[in-house]
């Protein structure tokens, strides 16, 4: 199977928790996912004045979508690009493989931890099969949602 095929086979996914703007909500669904072995492997958060979206990928997808179905967590999910790096020089030639690829960034953010130890970034994009071709071509791993399970 090709690295493509794979990636389009087994994308990494997003979840995107909306939920209120108060203290203690953060550490409310991570302490939900750490007490049943689900493991955050990246977050961002965007916050407003009323509400805010937690944005995060997790090694084990089946177990967060029922956590957060069973638990008053709203979400919605979606595919995105996981890439190793190495350093900060990577993070310019990611941007330079999707720049001349013409992929617009709608958001980056960066694993807090892989299996591996290895860095790697989330990003949100328009094209996920060209970004990944494109990746790929330049000698960047895209990972699959099976290369940070646990």
């Amino acid at each position: 199977m090709s690295s493509a095929t794979a990636i389009a086979a087994d994308p990494v996914r997003q979840f995107s928790v909306f939920t209120e703007n108060r203290v203690g909500r953060l550490y409310d669904l991570t302490k939900l996912l750490k007490d049943n072995e689900v493991h955050i492997m990246a977050l961002t958060v965007l916050d407003t004045t009323d509400t805010t979206i937690l944005r995060l990928v997790v090694d084990d997808t089946d177990r967060a979508r029922s956590l957060m179905v069973n638990n008053d967590f709203p979400y919605v999910e979606c595919p995105v690009i996981a890439v190793e790096i190495n350093d900060e020089a990577d993070l310019k030639e990611v941007l330079a493989a999707l720049f001349e690829a013409e992929i617009n960034i709608h958001y980056i953010y960066s694993f807090i931890k892989r299996p591996e130890g290895r860095s790697a970034l989330v990003l949100n994009i328009e094209d996920h099969d060209v970004a990944a071709q494109s990746l790929n071509n330049h000698g960047f791993k895209v990972l699959t949602q099976g290369d940070i399970a646990r």
